[in-house]
């Protein structure tokens, strides 16, 4: 056996992931770099790990079993890392944190400061939808949350980060008739939704409900860069968060269609369960964010005052 820990690390996420791609994408390796070192490490063993089946790789029996070694051993080198730090007297170990897929334009912001203070921190960032978020959370599987639509469900702690703005949004090359009506603009643009799950879709079907608008829906797309894709591409319309398109309407490539009641406004807050017991680097980071939130808002984000 001559596996090296970059081969674990791959392994582990591939059976993590169901996906070559999804690893490929997770790891920032290309797909090849991944699909070279599974062979790799699959020529060292005389049993399969995987079994492709049309286009679908799966995981037999004995490659979860060295997954489950795996991540084991990759734990132990985590551990004696920390160790290594935690001698030399700096903050060490991992923060975990999930974050709805919007929060991907807010949340590097509050953390960067940090883990630049503290190289001995790793993080564990994972970019999902409100649903896989707050099953993460519910599961104490993370320390923080980062949403803009706290769970009902959940007994929680917050902090609030930023505000939350979403306008209807267009390519700014369309032209809408003169004159048009707010119910006639609906039921006449092609909207764009985000998939079941998604806080942005949740607030926007909320907004439709409650005024009572009948709209044509032309796609469901699974992320907010597909969505601004469409849109730069003049498939459609949509209400998006503010956040995700800054560039595309300084560019003059996108457009805020004024309309009744909007924006909508949220608040990007980070949550943990209430009464969960902080590692100390979770509380450290949660007492630095507490104490450096509204520089980082000034500094970071005082182009969002404009709209």
């Amino acid at each position: 056996m001559n596996f090296t820990l970059n081969q674990l690390q791959i392994f582990l996420k591939i059976v993590q992931t169901q996906s070559v791609t999804k690893a490929s994408e997770e790891l920032h390796l290309t797909q090849p770099a991944v699909s070279i070192q599974l062979k790799n490490f699959q020529n060292q063993f005389d049993i399969p790990l995987t079994e492709v089946v049309g286009r679908k790789i799966y995981i037999t029996d004995f490659g979860r079993e060295i997954a489950e070694s795996a991540e084991n051993i990759l734990n132990q080198v985590y551990a004696i890392n920390f160790k290594t730090m935690a001698f030399k007297g700096q903050l060490t170990g991992r923060l975990k944190i999930s974050i709805v897929s919007t929060g991907k334009y807010v949340m590097p912001y509050f953390l960067s400061d940090f883990l630049l203070l503290h190289s001995g921190v790793e993080l564990q960032l994972d970019v999902t939808n409100k649903t896989k978020v707050i099953e993460s959370l519910d599961s104490n599987e993370v320390d923080f949350a980062l949403v803009s639509i706290l769970p009902a469900h959940l007994n929680i702690e917050k902090l609030d980060l930023l505000q939350n703005k979403l306008y209807l949004v267009g390519n700014s090359k369309s032209k809408l008739k003169h004159g048009m009506k707010e119910k006639e603009i609906f039921e006449e643009l092609p909207l764009i939704f985000r998939e079941k799950g998604s806080g942005t879709r949740q607030t926007m079907e909320k907004y439709i409900e409650r005024r009572n608008l009948s709209v044509l829906k032309k796609m469901e797309l699974t992320s907010n860069e597909a969505v601004k894709q469409a849109l730069l591409a003049g498939l459609g319309y949509s209400i998006m968060p503010l956040i995700g398109i800054r560039n595309e309407l300084e560019n003059n490539e996108l457009t805020i269609i004024p309309m009744k009641g909007l924006p909508i406004k949220t608040t990007w807050s980070l949550i943990w369960l209430k009464g969960k017991k902080h590692s100390p680097v979770s509380q450290s980071f949660l007492e630095n964010l507490k104490k450096d939130k509204s520089r980082i808002v000034n500094e970071k984000f005082s182009w969002y005052e404009h709209y």
